[in-house]
């Protein structure tokens, strides 16, 4: 096992040092000029000569290799430079959204949990009975709308016509509830699915067949033994799913105007915040082999039968 950490970990620093040459590489690719930007956004008439003169200072009139291997040894020991728009330390713009985030991806994700374990263990109890074909319908429904649809439609109806809950902002914990749903439906009709499938799968095999014969109760089989195996492929599902929420749902940050990591990606990339948006994709690629390492290992340890590539 540990040979296997070690050998995924060195795959990790390779995977993040291919991540930050190819993010450097399409920032330098990318139109529009950041030093012009930067000055018409403090409302400044951008001249020629000005314009050089901020592109000398940001150094953005250096050689492609040379400004790489400059940013690339400062991101090496933390520094990952200072972001265009605010003036900081990228790093301090980052931690200042996270916490945001955070909220956000956490209750998002418990509300995943709190329903669409019920709902999907109630439409493989219950299948292809009228509650099964009810679930797999809202599963179908919640599956087809794209989240900015749906963000909106709840805006619609709890913020505008109810007049229930705030729309847009941070602005205490019912700010929460609109965009927390409009992440968590799409992903509960998903799990739902899910777990419906894999329990209908589990229930072919021939242990259950064996409590069934001996007289075991259906309930002790599903929680005892069906479900505790239906759990390896869902958790995985669910490490992917934590890392895209962690790194900010930019769609969704950006309707409700919150505050988190996603939608400062969307406004660092309007305008040209270079060393912003390569940190952002930095922190996005380690919170993924992150947590992708920790699915893998955490599989091992719950079922060993599950071999880890530990002799190639």
């Amino acid at each position: 096992m540990s040979r296997y950490i070690v050998k995924r970990l060195v795959q990790l620093v390779a995977v993040l040092f291919g991540i930050t040459f190819l993010t450097f590489l399409l920032t330098y690719l990318s139109p529009g000029d950041p030093a012009r930007l930067m000055l018409m956004s403090t409302g400044v008439t951008p001249s020629d000569e000005l314009v050089r003169q901020v592109r000398s200072e940001l150094g953005l009139d250096q050689p492609f290799l040379y400004r790489y291997g400059t940013w690339l040894g400062q991101v090496v020991t933390g520094d990952f430079g200072t972001s265009y728009k605010y003036n900081r330390p990228v790093l301090d713009v980052l931690m200042a959204r996270l916490p945001a985030t955070l909220w956000l991806t956490g209750s998002a994700m418990l509300l995943v949990i709190l329903v669409s374990f019920p709902l999907g263990m109630l439409s493989a109890v219950y299948r292809n009975k009228w509650l099964d074909y009810v679930i797999r319908l809202f599963s179908f429904a919640g599956l087809s709308m794209p989240s900015f649809w749906l963000g909106m439609l709840l805006m619609l109806v709890f913020g505008v016509q109810l007049k229930l809950l705030p729309v847009m902002g941070n602005a205490g914990w019912n700010s929460l509830i609109l965009p927390a749903c409009t992440l968590a439906i799409p992903l509960v009709a998903q799990y739902s699915r899910q777990i419906r499938t894999v329990l209908l799968e589990e229930t072919s095999q021939n242990y259950v067949i064996g409590a069934r014969s001996r007289g075991v109760k259906e309930s002790i089989i599903i929680l005892r033994h069906i479900l505790p195996n239906a759990l390896l492929p869902i958790v995985t599902l669910m490490g992917m799913t934590t890392g895209a929420l962690l790194g900010g749902a930019a769609i969704v940050e950006s309707l409700f105007v919150w505050p988190g990591v996603g939608q400062m990606a969307v406004d660092a990339i309007f305008t040209r915040d270079y060393p912003l948006i390569q940190g952002y994709v930095i922190w996005m690629a380690i919170i993924y082999v992150t947590l992708n390492l920790l699915v893998d290992v955490w599989t091992h340890l719950r079922d060993p039968r599950i071999r880890l590539d530990v002799d190639v």
